[in-house]
């Protein structure tokens, strides 16, 4: 791969052309990088600067087999995938990073859960059932006990596939799942881990996570997290045990509760760029993406020092606010100094849809939250017609 990449013909192949495509691609161009996007949306994000555009399903075995056999790398930006077809290219030879091993343990919450169990990875008590009658009797049987999350093993995200059930009376997810006891959060965090062919790994600095209750999803992030340095080694500790334990190469989102005692719990993880990272554009030496990038090239890491403090902001679509997107208020915000606003290319907005982000750098986080706070009253994502 070094020496395609020194001659400028290397083929990157990306399954899925969403915004963590997009941002990918744009790193890799750095590097003369060509780029093969497998997406059934004609105009997904990632289509405007891919070398190659492939419409077709990634839940498809042929389609996802025959786009691998056609690149020299495949890797991927989302979980919900063909499994299958990436561990056929893998036993016929052609190189997917990660390896589609870890991601099927990925992709399951509840093979996640026995993993950390397996590792004594400190994670949350947790029950899987295939049903509702088997969550009944679980709950008959005082095997669990309201509160309690339940998550779907397979194909939720961004707040997709998890209910918190209070009582009798809240609505059951429907499908496999897996049952996990509720947390008292104090603080939620998240940690990104790199790891090479060659064992080398680098932890990216502790982001603080703050979560919208109504929609799941990150409201807004900062970076240094508030936490002890003692929380902080711990966090690392673990993300760092967890990738090595994989075994994996590539990039590994870590996602921790601290909860009212004090104890550091992971929650989940992901295999991939993610959202907690994309502050890592402007504000550290090595982003996210070229981390990945090196890691799944073989490179060397690159140096995770902060260069400053920063709030990211996801622009969600307005309430109320579904078709053609207009953003109100661009002007003025980047106008601000320190003010970065990427734009996913995403030309349908809906309530709650993520339609780009915004990294505020800032000496403080304080000052930094400060300007965020004016961010977020002026730029407004919302349609030509409501």
């Amino acid at each position: 791969m070094i020496e395609k990449l020194a001659n400028s013909s290397l083929k990157l192949g990306i399954i899925s052309g969403g915004q963590l495509g997009k941002m990918l691609i744009q790193e890799a161009s750095k590097w003369a990088i060509a780029t093969s996007i497998l997406d059934p949306d004609p105009d997904c994000p990632a289509k405007r600067i891919a070398t190659e555009h492939v419409e077709g399903d990634f839940l498809d075995f042929d389609t996802v087999y025959n786009f691998g056999k056609e690149v020299d790398i495949l890797t991927y930006e989302m979980e919900n995938i063909n499994i299958e077809a990436l561990l056929q290219l893998k036993k016929d030879g052609f190189k997917v990073v990660p390896d589609p091993e870890v991601l099927a343990l990925i992709q399951d919450k509840g093979l996640q859960k026995e993993f950390y169990k397996k590792h004594n990875i400190p994670t949350s008590p947790f029950a899987c059932c295939e049903n509702a009658d088997d969550i009944a009797k679980a709950i008959e049987d005082k095997e669990f006990t309201y509160p309690f999350v339940q998550k779907l093993r397979k194909g939720g995200y961004d707040g997709r596939g998890v209910a918190v059930i209070k009582s009798a009376e809240d609505t059951l997810l429907d499908g496999p799942s897996m049952l996990e006891t509720m947390v008292e959060i104090d603080k939620e965090i998240a940690i990104i881990v790199a790891r090479n062919e060659l064992g080398e790994v680098r932890c990216f600095p502790a982001v603080e996570m703050t979560f919208d209750e109504k929609t799941n999803l990150v409201e807004d992030l900062f970076c240094p997290a508030n936490i002890s340095d003692k929380d902080v080694k711990i966090a690392e500790e673990l993300a760092i045990k967890i990738i090595e334990k994989l075994e994996m190469v590539g990039l590994l989102a870590v996602e921790f509760f601290i909860d009212k005692n004090g104890e550091v719990v992971v929650n989940e993880v992901a295999p991939r760029p993610h959202n907690s990272g994309h502050h890592t554009i402007e504000s550290v030496l090595t982003s996210q993406l070229e981390q990945m990038l090196r890691a799944i090239l073989g490179l060397p890491l690159g140096s995770t020092k902060l260069i400053m403090p920063s709030v990211m902001l996801n622009l969600l679509g307005e309430e109320g606010h579904t078709g053609q997107v207009r953003y109100e208020g661009l002007s003025e915000v980047l106008a601000m100094e320190g003010v970065k606003v990427h734009l996913y290319g995403k030309q349908q907005t809906r309530p709650s849809r993520k339609m780009g982000h915004v990294t505020v750098l800032c000496p403080t986080v304080e000052e930094a939250f400060e300007k965020a706070e004016k961010v977020k009253n002026i730029l407004k994502v919302k349609s030509w017609q409501k």
